[in-house]
């Protein structure tokens, strides 16, 4: 199966690097208004550069963006959560300017180039440098999002025209000599010798005054954040995947079934099933998703069959699903209240499982098949529970809990309030760090040498974030003590010791390299700051950048 792109592969960096010409760019002010809806008359897409967009125009350059979205995120743009309707017409519309602009300025892409890049496409795709047949990509990807081979064709060939543009229109940003580039790599690399003391609430649990009086204050003063949020709790019937497993592979038939093994790992090889590494492991895979494959269509019918006969029952009443389950001999279950946002606690639930959840009414009790990881479900409305503050006495312990929690992360702060006023004025008589912090009971910790490029201090993990650090090392001068940083948990006091000098060994290795990053860092950014004055003026006269507009209006 093909999933996503390599994360290795290098073609059409400006697709996979992380460029944001196209990927969610900000415009027209403060950005769209939410939950506005993404419909528009039929016909009516709007005029950008004055030329009137067209149904089919619009049509491809949305099929594009499809494209252009699974090969940044291994998914489907209409598949997952992170993506609004409204997004999905913005980056339509972006997509669109950008072709007309191309269109205006001449920009043509020749086959050779469009060969050359749909090659190393497929190639990126596959193992071992061999390329994936377009006809295999197109099968297992496009064709069941209703997509061809020539929306492939034309997303390229778009790519290739916004990477001239970028190289054109972004030239000004692509201007850094090596003698600036070298400037940057320094401050990004120049390494930094610290200690810190961390204060840290555990620290200081015991320390905490619990009192009946003191909980119950608590309690008022956070109050809103004990409300339970909007809750239902269904009643369900599952018909299990893994319970049709060995009628499954005795149905296919052992020679039928290796006989199809092996026919699918000659035509995909390797590919066929992502994960394996060696080939008799592949062809187990193999054999699995294939026995996966015909005992979900049993299952899938049963719940239909199920389903089916639940809601010829009249009236529609929640308790026919325990009717109809006792009938057919089958188990009936029970959620846990949940909330929209966590799902059941007992399985984890798609999703459209939570969303049905939530739709079931008195009216409308039942709901299913719902597809789920192992299996289906058919649901029955159990009760729906309001948003309610529950009384401290039905969570006093919890309450308790968290009033000490909180009250030692307070205890803590203060500590290091203390101890960094110590600290100054201990460093300003020329004491060190470290022999005051341990004559005031504290233990400071001797950090690796780091930089603003580094990404990760695994002895800091759980006390403070690599940001805090960096942020509290890069602004204090060598040989200070910075200032309190407190964190969720409690907070730090970091000492500079001093600035170690670059490595130029590793500097002239890694400049020629760096200085491409830093001209393709700075002429994405200038291509970016032109797209967004571009989209805040060319787009106002689509009912996109209409309707936005009014809704933002609307709001306070």
């Amino acid at each position: 199966m093909i999933g996503s792109i390599r994360k290795h592969s290098a073609w059409l960096w400006w697709v996979i690097a992380g460029l944001t010409i196209i990927s969610f760019v900000v415009f027209m002010g403060s950005g769209p208004a939410r939950n506005t809806g993404g419909t528009r008359a039929v016909g009516d897409y709007g005029t950008i550069y004055g030329h009137a967009v067209t149904a089919a125009e619009f049509a491809r350059a949305q099929r594009e963006f499809y494209i252009y979205y699974w090969m940044r995120n291994g998914q489907w743009p209409n598949k997952g959560a992170a993506v609004s309707a409204e997004d999905m017409e913005r980056e339509t519309y972006i997509r669109l300017l950008l072709s007309q602009k191309a269109t205006k300025l001449g920009i043509e892409i020749g086959e050779d180039s469009l060969v050359t890049a749909a090659s190393e496409f497929l190639r990126s795709l596959g193992r071992n440098g061999q390329s994936v047949p377009m006809d295999k990509f197109a099968e297992q990807v496009l064709t069941p999002e209703g997509l061809t081979a020539a929306d492939l064709q034309n997303f390229l060939r778009d790519e290739l025209v916004v990477q001239q543009m970028i190289q054109s229109l972004g030239l000004a940003g692509a201007l850094v000599t090596p003698q600036d580039a070298g400037l940057i790599y320094d401050r990004e690399n120049q390494e930094i010798s610290a200690q810190a003391v961390f204060f840290t609430a555990s620290n200081y649990l015991a320390q905490v005054a619990i009192t009946p009086a003191a909980v119950a204050q608590f309690y008022t003063n956070y109050m809103a954040a004990y409300r339970e949020p909007d809750r239902v709790q269904v009643n369900y019937v599952f018909f299990e995947l893994s319970n049709q497993l060995a009628a499954a592979e005795l149905k296919i038939g052992k020679t039928n079934l290796d006989a199809q093994v092996e026919t699918l790992f000659a035509q995909h090889g390797m590919d066929t099933v992502p994960g394996a590494k060696t080939p008799a492991e592949e062809k187990g895979k193999i054999r699995d998703a294939l026995i996966k494959q015909e005992a979900a269509g049993t299952v899938r019918k049963l719940a239909n069959d199920f389903a089916n006969a639940l809601y010829a029952v009249e009236p529609a009443k929640p308790e026919n699903l325990a009717t109809l389950a006792k009938q057919k001999g089958l188990t009936l279950r029970a959620t846990a209240p949940f909330a929209a946002n966590l799902g059941p606690s007992e399985f984890g639930a798609s999703a459209a499982f939570v969303k049905a959840a939530f739709e079931l009414t008195a009216d409308e009790p039942l709901a299913g098949p719902l597809a789920g990881a192992d299996g289906y479900y058919v649901i029955a409305l159990a009760r729906q529970l309001p948003s309610v503050i529950p009384s401290l006495d039905e969570i006093r312990g919890r309450v308790t809990q968290d009033f000490q929690n909180r009250t030692a992360v307070s205890l803590a702060q203060q500590a290091g309030a203390n101890f960094y006023n110590t600290v100054s004025q201990k460093l300003a008589t020329g004491q060190s760090f470290a022999k005051t912090a341990i004559a005031a009971g504290q233990s400071p910790l001797v950090l690796p040498a780091f930089s603003l490029s580094t990404t990760e201090l695994p002895e800091i993990e759980g006390r403070a974030s690599i940001g805090q650090i960096k942020q509290a090392a890069f602004t204090t001068a060598v040989g200070h003590a910075g200032n309190f940083v407190p964190t969720a948990d409690g907070g730090f006091v970091l000492f500079v010791q001093e600035l170690l000098p670059i490595n130029q060994q590793l500097k002239n290795q890694a400049l020629p390299q760096f200085v491409g990053q830093v001209r393709r860092a700075r002429q994405n950014e200038a291509f970016n700051l032109w797209l967004q004055g571009e989209a805040n003026r060319e787009l106002r006269n689509t009912p996109f950048f209409q309707k936005q507009t009014a809704g933002a209006a609307k709001q306070p």
